[in-house]
């Protein structure tokens, strides 16, 4: 599932093996399971213009758009993930969607430029060899998105900056526009905005594929669940998962989840999937396939690969939807309270220290120390700072309001991991920002919003292997806009869960649903599954990870055994080195992408 092009559609550019050019003039070419719609002027002159991922345009649509300059938000005006790119015989012009749901990366070829959805191909083409610097903030930062900055996992190959417009010109770098920037929309009501957005989001192709749904129980799953069984005829009935442990449904997730199947009971047909020991998370993750970078799934792909295999066999499933993203664009970051001090909202600021205190279990007096420092400096200057205070060792007791969470090195962290990691935080800092003008809390979850969708193509990648499309509706370019365009006033408390998601769908969720304040929590199956798994998770201890200085494989090992124990560890960045050192021996083990000359053309 890749997409891509050059610079000028000049003939004879390289194409990899197995894909197929859009038009005989063209450079552009995709594999797998792409959807694409596009357009070319009578007599096949140029511009070309191209819509490459899943998007709600209809082909007159793209007629209008190309009959005049192109339209600022043309990445976002239509639901779906996907990218535009206007082609002339001298120029590519990408338009990059805001959310990073389909990232277009970019890298030297010749005189020109080469693009495409996927950073592994674009090695391929030059044999670029894995980025060190992208690896350490991968590994050691996995909570801070803001410090990938446009980094692949390969050097020479950048990301595009999400919600732009970019020029690739032979002979001259990329002249980049930033277009999106959510500015408050005063005049809409917030969630009958979001509610027809994301209805149309999760709408979009369920007539022409067969379907499924993860129905977990969570808030964000029963959403899509039930708005796709709202929107396909009566005669279909939505194939609704959801999996849970071999000989127990007693759990509250899968309670809430026959609640939802219960109440449109003619129109959900809920099954349910058992997984045993041969499902446990970190089982199998020697075996995880190559991609892009480390998927999200890594550590629990067994199970997914069963789930897929299962809905793919059992239903002919080829389009899943997830509620991925869900948590990061309908929770409120505590950010916001730095926000409402910012803006001399003084009393509000109070109200919701109050209840974030109440929530965490903190002094409010702390909460405001650290909502006043926080508004009195700037992201750069957060950034800066940020890098003089990285600590290597035991977590200390940190604040929760602030632009970034303090960086606390684990003692397995190598001789090379803080200078690369001051490094790429201060290239940060330095870099102008593009969204200049907007509140903490909206850049907390533009930064989050974009980790999560990026990301999620890989999973997409592994998941088409299978024969299924993965598909995210929360992650579309056109929820992200509407949600972010929520004035200052109207966003929701930092300590409520998800009220206007749940005021959305207030029509459709079950009251005990609607009224839930928390998500199941998965903690026992990853204790269960490090345990079953450890002698295989010491193995990938000493690996290409060590060679690199990164981490002390001793340490590691010594983690790996307390975590096995239930001693407490800081597991998010130990599964985060487990996941990106298998990613690395699945690049070793597979052959990389190979490039051919000469075009076969889309019939």
């Amino acid at each position: 599932m890749a997409f891509g092009g050059f610079s000028s559609s000049a003939t004879g550019t390289p194409q990899p093996l197995g894909a197929i050019r859009l038009h005989p003039q063209s450079s552009v070419w995709l594999t797998g399971m792409t959807s694409v719609q596009f357009y070319v002027p009578e007599g096949g002159q140029a511009p070309r213009l191209f819509v490459l991922g899943l998007s709600g345009a209809r082909p007159a649509d793209l007629k209008t758009v190309s009959n005049g300059p192109l339209p600022a938000d043309l990445a976002w005006r239509w639901p779906g993930a996907y990218a535009v790119v206007s082609e002339t015989e001298h120029e590519t012009v990408v338009f990059t969607d805001p959310a990073a749901a389909q990232p277009v990366y970019v890298t030297r070829f010749g005189e020109g430029w080469a693009w495409s959805s996927s950073a592994r191909m674009l090695a391929g083409l030059n044999k670029a060899r894995v980025d060190t610097r992208r690896l350490v903030t991968a590994v050691f930062t996995p909570l801070h998105p803001a410090f990938v900055a446009g980094r692949s996992f390969f050097s020479g190959v950048e990301q595009l900056p999400p919600g732009a417009r970019i020029r690739l010109i032979p002979g001259t770098g990329p002249r980049i526009t930033n277009l999106w920037l959510p500015q408050p929309d005063i005049g809409a009501e917030p969630t009958e905005r979001f509610r027809t957005e994301f209805e149309k989001s999760v709408g979009l192709d369920l007539d022409d594929n067969p379907f499924s749904t993860d129905l977990s129980g969570g808030l964000d799953s029963s959403s899509i669940t039930l708005l796709a069984a709202r929107r396909t005829p009566d005669s279909v009935r939505v194939n609704a998962v959801t999996v849970h442990p071999d000989g127990d449904e007693s759990g509250a997730d899968l309670r809430f989840a026959r609640l939802v199947a219960d109440s449109m009971p003619g129109r959900i047909k809920h099954h349910l999937l058992p997984t045993g020991r041969e499902q446990l998370p970190y089982t199998g993750i020697t075996r995880v396939p190559a991609a892009d970078e480390p998927a999200p799934s890594s550590l629990a792909w067994s199970g997914l690969l069963e789930q897929l295999e299962w809905i793919a066999e059992r239903f002919g499933t080829t389009l899943h939807l997830t509620g991925d993203g869900g948590d990061s664009l309908c929770s409120q970051p505590p950010a916001h309270i730095a926000d409402l001090v910012r803006h001399r909202r003084f009393r509000a600021a109070v109200q919701q220290s109050a209840g974030w205190a109440r929530f965490r279990h903190l002094p409010l007096s702390a909460v405001l120390r650290q909502a006043v420092a926080a508004a009195r400096i700037s992201r750069a200057d957060a950034l800066a700072l940020l890098a003089e205070q990285i600590a290597q060792g035991p977590a200390s007791a940190v604040g929760t309001v602030h632009w970034f969470a303090p960086v606390q090195l684990p003692a397995w962290a190598g001789a090379e991991a803080l200078l690369h990691l001051r490094s790429e935080i201060e290239r940060v800092a330095a870099a102008p920002n593009p969204l200049t003008g907007l509140d903490a809390s909206t850049h907390a979850v533009i930064d989050e919003i974009r980790e999560v969708a990026r990301t999620a193509q890989a999973d997409a990648a592994l998941a088409e292997e299978v024969g299924v499309q993965l598909r995210n509706p929360f992650l579309d370019a056109s929820v992200v806009d509407t949600v972010l365009r929520v004035p200052l006033d109207a966003r929701p408390p930092v300590y409520a869960y998800k009220p206007h998601l749940v005021q959305a769908m207030s029509d459709l969720l079950p009251p005990a649903l609607a009224a839930r304040t928390t998500k199941g929590s998965f903690n026992a199956d990853f204790y269960t599954g490090r345990r079953a798994n450890l002698e295989d998770l010491l193995g990938l201890a000493d690996g290409f990870l060590s060679a690199l200085g990164l981490v002390e494989p001793r340490a590691v090992r010594r983690a790996l055994k307390q975590a096995a124990m239930g001693a407490p560890v800081p597991m998010g960045i130990l599964d985060r080195t487990l996941a990106v050192e298998a990613w690395l021996q699945a690049l070793d083990r597979e052959p990389e992408p190979q490039w051919v000359e000469g075009a076969e053309d889309r019939d």
